[in-house]
């Protein structure tokens, strides 16, 4: 049999899937929360909380614990690891775990009788680890885009400007704020390449997936840049792992997880690779042409790049494609509860607000809105109330053509923050839980006059995992992947209005305009 174990070591839990690459089936599933499984840690939304001046930091024993209880939850299922003859994953972007040299040397040399916490415990020359949601290193942003002469200058190499949750001004940090610790350090990893060390029992490489959200990866080079590498801390390019494509065979498990869950001992252990870049694998969109947007709490847009050009206004950001390229991702905070505060605010339930924006006409009879209620990054402002214009501007709040407009104004602050990227998608698949909605699927498709499908996959991102471990072994046909991705297509794909394009042209210049005003 061929099955592939994919991991997600996300923010709050470790999740694996098995898929089987015959059947193009997930056969098992299995998940650890940190806050309801692990509450030793103290860590109920998976990371220490009250951090000072921004800090916001995990237990990496915690994860380690979280992977033994994944796997062992996991066998219960039926699962026969002995089927699995490739493992891959991910781990949340941007958090870096810091060995000393005990901790490299226990890589090689864990006991299958102890637990990995156990072993790994005094292994880290930094306790706790920094992970995405840390925004304490602004000082170190603003010094490493001097160091390097502009912050676009840091974009261009990196594909981002200085971020302060990106690996290379939290490294900074530590430096200067520890240097005794800094210096003992032997090796820091991501959280993605210290997951797949541990399953490899050696030192993974850090993937250009991952990499590239550092604010250290040269994105021509696909190597260590040695201006950033300057601006972050010293001796650091000593201290990182290589950095290597996604499909690198890493080597075969790790011995302990042999005896103690029974893996083949030929098992291969593929590089781990971020939690979006993997995500992108996991929805069958690594090709260009397709185009993922996320509905949630922050919407996201993300997708398979080929060329690696850079936002000149610095709000998007680039990753390598784990099966090659690159793939462009753009964040915007106010999703989900915009449109939520937006519902509230007309008094409506959601039917109600499904019917709203059903009966409204597209162009929302000339009114706009970008509905941020507070700051945002795409674009980077910093309000708390809507900005509107139109007929309704003296008192959205009573006008039911706010439904629309909210949602309009949405999609078309996305389609032009992300016209950077010069995509002309053939498809959209929208996921999350907005997706469902078909009223604002029609919108999406009509602002972007592309064909919207609506994608349903069980855990995206250890599925990413899990399909590029039977990829980088040679095993997974794409027959099998392409039949996975079209059966996982819920419902009719929904075409674009054609004649709404002139409309949403028109009213993609208002929100210009709104945009603007907000920088004036």
């Amino acid at each position: 049999m061929a099955q592939y174990l994919g991991i997600d070591s996300s923010t709050q839990s470790v999740s694996a899937l098995v898929f089987d690459g015959i059947t193009g089936k997930v056969v098992a599933d299995a998940s650890v929360n940190f806050g309801t499984d692990l509450p030793q840690y103290k860590a109920p939304q998976g990371f220490i909380p009250d951090g000072e001046h921004g800090e916001v930091h995990s237990d990496p024993l915690m994860w380690l614990d979280a992977l033994d209880l994944c796997l062992e939850r996991l066998l219960a299922t039926g699962v026969d690891f002995r089927s699995i003859t490739a493992i891959s994953g991910a781990g949340q972007q941007h958090g870096t775990v810091y060995l000393n040299a005990d901790g490299v040397a226990r890589l090689s040399s864990i006991d299958p009788a102890k637990s990995l916490s156990e072993q790994f415990a005094g292994c880290f020359s930094r306790k706790t680890s920094p992970i995405w949601m840390d925004t304490s290193t602004t000082v170190q942003c603003r010094a490493i885009e001097k160091a390097l002469g502009s912050s676009i200058k840091v974009c261009k190499k990196s594909g981002s400007i200085a971020i302060e949750r990106f690996s290379g001004p939290q490294i900074r940090r530590f430096f200067e704020s520890e240097k005794a610790s800094y210096v003992s350090t032997a090796h820091i990893h991501l959280v993605s390449s210290f997951m797949a060390s541990v399953l490899a029992g050696t030192d993974a490489p850090i993937d250009h997936g991952d990499g590239a959200g550092m604010n250290l990866l040269n994105l021509e080079t696909l190597d260590w840049d040695d201006d950033l590498l300057e601006a972050t801390a010293p001796g650091l390019r000593e201290k990182l792992p290589p950095a290597l494509p996604s499909q690198t065979v890493v080597g075969p498990v790790a011995g302990y997880f042999v005896a103690k869950y029974g893996f083949a001992p030929s098992a291969s252990v593929v590089a781990f690779t971020g939690d979006n870049p993997s995500s992108l694998v996991g929805m069958g969109a690594t090709e260009p042409g397709k185009v993922i947007i996320s509905l949630g709490t922050s919407d996201t847009f993300f997708a398979a790049m080929p060329e690696p050009l850079t936002d000149p206004a610095g709000c998007g950001h680039v990753f390598g494609n784990p099966l090659g390229g690159f793939m462009t991702l753009q964040c915007f905070i106010n999703g989900s509860l915009a449109r939520e505060k937006v519902r509230d605010r007309l008094g409506m339930d959601w039917d109600q607000f499904s019917k709203t924006l059903e009966e409204t006409l597209p162009g929302s009879d000339g009114n706009r809105m970008l509905p941020f209620f507070g700051p945002e990054i795409s674009p980077r402002v910093d309000v708390k109330e809507p900005v509107v214009s139109g007929p309704f501007a003296d008192d959205w709040v009573s006008n039911p053509t706010s439904a629309r407009a909210c949602v309009e104004g949405q999609f078309l602050n996305m389609r032009l923050c992300s016209e950077w990227m010069q995509l002309s998608p053939d498809v959209i698949y929208l996921t999350g839980g907005a997706s469902q909605n078909d009223a604002i699927a029609q919108i999406a498709a009509d602002v972007f006059q592309a064909e919207v499908k609506r994608l349903s996959v069980p855990g995206s991102v250890a599925l990413g995992g899990a399909l590029r471990a039977g990829l980088a072994t040679g095993e997974l046909s794409s027959a099998v992947m392409d039949t996975f991705f079209k059966k996982a297509i819920s419902g009719k794909a929904i075409l674009p209005d054609r004649a709404t394009s002139e409309t949403y042209t028109l009213a993609a210049e208002d929100i210009r305009k709104l945009q603007l005003s907000l920088n004036s």
